[in-house]
């Protein structure tokens, strides 16, 4: 909690206007504001985002020994798919998925991972008062992207936490399904594994989707909660945490050119990890 009382605040909102964008743009943001936030060029700053129909593959996953089997499938359905070279394994983005990302700086001290993933639960927390003491944070088995930090109500897991590190800035990003049907999300991500494997072993152990095990916060809470009431809590959260000053801005045109660097510099590695095969 002590991280997230900060004299200032930014809020750069693009739930809207990144929806058709690809994800890959928003993978270069993110390092951007690492790399603005780490040097103390703004000030901590928390980015809310989405996109339309994209499922985003781990490197494990592009190394599915039938890849090319699994994504027409996906593709046919109406997702494009994009391959980030950072950890994890498949996830589902779409309109029902707001993603939050929290950037702060390591200037005045460090940050390790487990402290960044109780940051984001913590905040998480707060942004659901009225589930704070049921949302739990455990790897849920049979979820896509299992990890520790699976966040969960009732066994059924809703969002899951990552982390970026870069230039003394750490981004510590949650996906979090807030409407729609997490099964059939997890459908998905299952015939990818199902069509990508064909009973093959591996040397890396894929996870077996369980669809059951994935619902959205719209179905845990009983609610039809929406991602623009959440993106609103958000930014209500924000200014509460503020003790001086809460800001909402979009990138200065300075701020733009080294987005285009880190932009250039995310495709460019995605082309050569999907050269590489």
């Amino acid at each position: 909690m002590s991280n997230l009382q900060l004299p200032k605040w930014r809020f750069i909102d693009e739930s809207m206007i990144a929806i058709n964008r690809s994800a890959l743009e928003s993978f270069a943001m993110d390092d951007t504001l690492c790399h603005l936030v780490g040097q103390k060029m703004t000030v901590p700053t928390v980015r809310t985002w989405v996109h339309d129909h994209t499922i985003v593959l781990g490197i494990q996953d592009h190394r599915l020994p039938h890849i090319d089997d699994a994504l027409p499938p996906l593709h046919e359905a109406g997702y494009k798919t994009i391959v980030r070279n950072s950890g994890g394994l498949a996830v589902v983005l779409d309109e029902g998925v707001l993603n939050i990302s929290i950037i702060l700086s390591e200037q005045d001290g460090s940050i390790d991972i487990p402290e960044g993933y109780e940051s984001m639960l913590a905040f998480v927390r707060m942004l659901f008062p009225e589930a704070a003491d049921q949302i739990e944070a455990y790897e849920i088995v049979g979820s896509y992207c299992p990890g520790t930090y699976d966040l969960s109500i009732g066994g059924r897991k809703f969002a899951g936490i990552s982390q970026r590190r870069l230039r003394q800035g750490v981004a510590v990003q949650v996906y979090l399904c807030v409407e729609g049907s997490g099964a059939e999300r997890a459908e998905l991500i299952r015939d990818l594994y199902e069509n990508g494997l064909q009973g093959e072993q591996t040397k890396f152990t894929y996870p077996t989707i369980q669809p059951e095990v994935m619902a959205s916060l719209s179905e845990l809470l009983g609610e039809p909660l929406t991602v623009s009431d959440i993106n609103i809590r958000v930014q209500l959260l924000l200014r509460a945490l503020s003790t001086e000053e809460f800001q909402m801005a979009g990138l200065t045109p300075e701020e733009m050119e080294l987005y285009l660097f880190y932009l250039n510099r995310v495709v460019e590695r995605n082309q050569k990890m999907l050269a590489r095969g």
